[in-house]
């Protein structure tokens, strides 16, 4: 009788799932498998961490840290940009005071836009054009990335002028 009773709150459980499943958007049901993933890397990292076993919580840690989003930016991608961010700053480039042309070089532009020398015009333009996606200022109105808008314009000018002319 209990694996009776036991069957037959398996099969509603089952069918309440697939319900939800065939009635829910599939940007839904990505958002909830992401969700998923990140809470069971979160339960095996602690897991492992408590048990003494540090290393091997260090992947589920990076897996985590690339499925987080903050305003379209992954947050590995959000603190390589921070660091671009304060390089820049630290040489001088990324003033309040100086709003114009920052005169940055072509090794620093292929940085900023994760490109190595010898692509092509288009993966040039690809790349900025995925940038400005994620950093410009319309779509991300609380951060001010304006200054770093003008920045990936300038580089993609850059590279485009000293090596595809």
């Amino acid at each position: 009788m209990n694996l009776f009773l036991f069957g037959i709150i398996i099969f509603v459980i089952v069918y309440l799932f697939l319900n939800w499943f065939a009635k829910t958007s599939s940007k839904k049901i990505a958002q909830f498998l992401k969700r998923i993933a990140v809470l069971i890397s979160l339960v095996l990292a602690t897991i492992l961490a408590i048990g003494g076993k540090f290393i091997f919580s260090l992947p589920f840690l990076l897996i985590l840290l690339s499925g987080l989003k903050i305003k379209g930016l992954t947050a590995l991608q959000f603190f390589q940009l921070y660091r671009l961010l304060q390089y820049i700053k630290n040489s001088g480039k990324f003033s309040q005071a100086s709003q114009g042309s920052s005169n940055i070089s072509v090794d620093e532009a292929y940085k900023l836009l994760g490109l190595k020398k010898g692509c092509s015009k288009e993966e040039v333009i690809s790349a900025a054009q995925k940038l400005q996606k994620k950093i410009h200022p319309d779509m991300n109105r609380d951060l001010n990335t304006e200054r770093l808008s003008q920045l990936v314009n300038e580089a993609k000018e850059k590279i485009l002028k000293t090596d595809f002319i």
